[in-house]
């Protein structure tokens, strides 16, 4: 009993210096941030396009970048919605379960979640060369619906395999079809789809190796699908790479910005998830 003590005091001890760690890790991502960039991020630096030799050190923002993030993050969100939901409904509700055509299913997407971003940037990137199209906000919409997709699938179809089986059968004994069956387990894995938003967004607004081949860059906000795009992870890089000081400092200030805009997701999805836990049979 004494050893068995002493094992439970030394794994206690080593699980809280882990979590220390991982909250050291953080916090020195967010001090290096903050240190550096938020003496230079400035209202005008969020509310204005690029200037003259901005990227020289004069006057400007990146108001460019915020809106090319936003718009393809949105979109491509909501098109990976569209595109998961039905998938998780069919593998879950309409296929039999332990089917083959599950199995690989589900093999392929953990395969497709593995797939780093780069990957999925040089695919894009020669399709789109193959149907005629250019680097545009078109092309980044295309290549972040790809990359968020197996996320979508995979965090939505774990949480509808935890649905009881007996809720489908008590639906379909009350005379429910399949498609209404779908409602109640949309019901069950709200949270699931919360959190899997979250996940999707976040890595999606953070990337930057598959819009560097697809969404291209430009100092002015798109106006149309055809038209080049500026992300913010893009004028990070950019930025960074310049052997001005100020220029340097204001990738700082935008990594901040993008530090941001992840945490207050982050905070809104646990949010939106505790919401809709509520309404959960348990």
């Amino acid at each position: 009993m004494k050893w068995k003590f002493i094992e439970e005091k030394i794994f206690n001890v080593l699980m809280f210096l882990s979590t220390m760690l991982v909250f050291v890790f953080f916090g020195s991502i967010i001090w290096t941030i903050a240190r550096t960039g938020f003496p230079t991020l400035s209202w005008e630096m969020i509310t204005s396009l690029p200037g003259g030799g901005f990227y020289l050190g004069k006057e400007g923002g990146i108001l460019n970048a915020i809106m090319g993030s936003l718009m393809i993050v949105g979109a491509s969100t909501i098109l990976g919605l569209v595109i998961s939901i039905p998938i998780v409904f069919y593998i879950n509700i309409y296929l039999k379960k332990g089917s083959r055509l599950v199995y690989y299913t589900r093999l392929s997407f953990d395969v497709l979640f593995g797939i780093p971003s780069i990957v999925y940037g040089a695919f894009a990137f020669t399709f789109m060369i193959f149907l005629g199209l250019k680097a545009s906000l078109l092309g980044g919409i295309i290549v972040i619906t790809m990359l968020i997709v197996p996320i979508f699938v995979r965090s939505m179809d774990e949480v509808a395999r935890s649905v009881p089986y007996e809720m489908l059968e008590a639906s379909y004994s009350l005379g429910a079809t399949r498609l209404e069956a779908c409602r109640v387990v949309l019901k069950q894995i709200a949270p699931g789809v919360a959190t899997a938003t979250l996940l999707s967004v976040g890595r999606a607004i953070g990337d930057a190796a598959a819009v560097l081949f697809t969404a291209g860059f430009t100092d002015n906000i798109p106006t149309s699908l055809d038209q080049p795009a500026a992300t913010l992870p893009l004028a990070v890089f950019f930025q960074l790479s310049s052997p001005i000081p100020e220029v340097r400092e204001r990738a700082y200030a935008a990594a901040l910005l993008l530090t941001i805009i992840v945490l207050v997701l982050s905070i809104t999805g646990r949010i939106i998830t505790g919401y809709f836990s509520k309404n959960k049979i348990k």
